[in-house]
């Protein structure tokens, strides 16, 4: 019998799990509130763990806050890779495999083909280091365990780049998007049915792997469109990185090539126009 807990319950993807887990009958996954369940405090992760003795534990926990992160680099570090090598420790104890989401930011983003799991990793930014460092801690400390790297995460939950633009679309007359940096957008939604189904498997395939939606985009064509699809009358304009310069570098090209987790788990990917059109008509819907 399954036994599975979710860390980060109340975040994007912890949301999209509990509705993904909800809408297929599963009543396994304990989604657990963050007093109960801190990463960082080893004390109340004792409690958890010996509570549900559970045989898959998810870490939907994270800072992902990328600008903000160089300069507030010891929290990023405590959530990102403290709390991951806390989360081991105690999966090493009770014979749990660790499912930790972690981030295409662990690449350099200097290549023009899809990454990997074999590539080299090589962060730009503090929160791809920290993410990158909780990968590694992992691997040093469990076996079992399987770190799904994913991209652009949106959704009806939360705050993300598909709801910043339907709200912004409906603000101004027109925007300025960049167009120089692709990547894949990814439904989390689908990565919560993705992360469902590798627990379901029954697979010990452990290790590293990719997931992100199919297909390659820029962030202007992704508001273009967000715009196009919800019917968003706003002017977008493309420009590059260096007219709008952030805090954090991020990666030019962050595409990441999917065929080990399909291969593995013969899971489908949507394309990811598809996917955000999903999204929008569940965003258009009457509450």
């Amino acid at each position: 019998m399954q036994n599975v807990i979710v860390f980060g319950a109340s975040g994007q993807l912890g949301n999209c799990l509990k509705k993904v887990a909800g809408e297929r009958g599963i009543d396994y996954v304990h989604f657990l509130p963050e007093d109960e369940a801190n990463i960082l405090r080893e004390d109340l992760l004792d409690i958890v763990f010996e509570k549900y003795k559970p045989t898959f534990a998810i870490n939907c926990a994270a800072y992902t806050a990328v600008d903000k992160a160089e300069d507030d680099v010891d929290l990023a570090r405590a959530i990102n890779k403290t709390g991951a090598v806390n989360l081991a420790k105690q999966c090493k104890t009770y014979s749990t495999t660790l499912v930790q989401i972690s981030t295409d930011f662990i690449f350099k983003g200097d290549a023009a083909l899809p990454r990997t799991e074999e590539d080299p990793a090589e962060p730009i930014s503090i929160y791809g280091l920290t993410k990158l460092e909780g990968e590694q801690a992992i691997a040093e400390i469990i076996d079992e365990y399987y770190t799904i790297r994913t991209s652009w995460l949106y959704s009806e939950y939360g705050n993300n780049f598909v709801k910043n633009m339907l709200k912004l679309g409906v603000e101004r007359d027109e925007l300025k998007i960049i167009a120089d940096q692709v990547g894949t957008p990814t439904y989390a939604i689908d990565l919560a049915g993705a992360i469902l189904d590798i627990i379901a498997s029954g697979k010990n395939a452990y290790g590293i792997y990719h997931y992100s939606n199919e297909g390659v985009t820029s962030w202007y064509d992704f508001a273009k469109g967000i715009f196009d699809i919800s019917g968003t009358d706003v002017k977008v304009f493309p420009i590059r990185t260096s007219e709008f310069p952030t805090r954090a570098q991020r990666p030019a090209y962050s595409v990441m090539d999917k065929a080990k987790i399909k291969a593995t788990f013969g899971i489908e990917i949507p394309y990811w126009r598809d996917s955000l059109e999903q999204c929008l008509a569940v965003l258009a819907s009457p509450k």
